[in-house]
C-alpha cells in the first residue's frame, strides 16, 4: 500500500471522536485500496472538518454541504447504512 493510503487509513481510525473512528475506520478498511486519487483527496478534506459535522453528515442528521456532496460521501453513507 502506498504511503498516502497508509496515512489516510491510520487517520481514519484516529479521528478524535470514537464514532467517527468507527464510521470512517471501517469504511477505510474496506475501500482504501480501491479509492481514486480524487476520492483520496475528498477523504483527506473530510477528515479535516469538525468531527461532529462529519458524523452528522454521514448519518444524515445534518444537511450535507454542497462541497462534500461527492461520490465518496455517497459511498461512505451507503456503507454505513448496510454495515
Amino acid at each position: 500500500m502506498d504511503p498516502r493510503r497508509k496515512q489516510l487509513l491510520f487517520r481514519s481510525h484516529h479521528c478524535g471522536m470514537k464514532e467517527n473512528d468507527i464510521l470512517l475506520g471501517r469504511f477505510s478498511d474496506r475501500y482504501i485500496t480501491e479509492l481514486s486519487d480524487q476520492q483520496l483527496d475528498d477523504l483527506d478534506n473530510l477528515m479535516q472538518q469538525s468531527d461532529i459535522d462529519v458524523m452528522n453528515w454521514i448519518i444524515g442528521k445534518a444537511p450535507l454541504p454542497e462541497a462534500f456532496d461527492t461520490d465518496l460521501m455517497s459511498l461512505i453513507q451507503r456503507f454505513n447504512k448496510t454495515a
